[in-house]
């Protein structure tokens, strides 16, 4: 597994209270719901090619529910 870059992130407090939630509800951590979020975008957008082991229906944001 590559080495990840950690940095620091600003921003509003209810940005984060919702982030919380949201990934709660997803089952992942801020951290994983935050990157998880980022990926999507920048593939998207065309940015980032789609990495060979993600799960089909993680690029659109589906996720089953148990």
């Amino acid at each position: 597994m590559p080495a990840r870059k950690p940095f620091l992130l600003r921003t509003d407090p209810e940005v984060i209270a919702a982030l919380q939630r949201w990934a709660a509800d997803e089952l992942r951590s801020v951290n994983g719901q935050i990157e998880f979020l980022l990926r999507r975008a920048l593939q998207q957008a065309g940015r980032l090619p789609p990495r060979a082991k993600d799960p089909p229906g993680d690029d659109d944001g589906s996720r089953s529910k148990p």
